[in-house]
């Protein structure tokens, strides 16, 4: 376990607060390590859009798109 002294303003000490009250949580530090388990698999492993998938899932197939240039290539993934 590491241990770190975290300043928080006003703001976020009620949110904390809240947060705690609100899950029946002993302290803060729970609320916090809730707070950074919910929002870190959003945060590091954002879901695909379903436009993307499909794209994959196409080229697992085999259907593959050819480009003439870069730029074409850009052109069609909007860059």
């Amino acid at each position: 376990m590491v241990q770190a002294i975290i300043n928080f303003g006003d703001h976020e000490d009620r949110i904390l607060t809240i947060v705690k009250g609100k899950y029946g949580l002993k302290n803060k530090s729970e609320a916090v390590n809730l707070l950074i388990g919910k929002y870190g698999e959003e945060i590091l492993e954002p879901k695909l859009r379903p436009e993307y998938a499909e794209k994959i899932r196409k080229i697992q197939k085999g259907k593959h798109v050819k480009f003439k240039d870069i730029s074409d290539l850009r052109r069609q993934i909007g860059g």
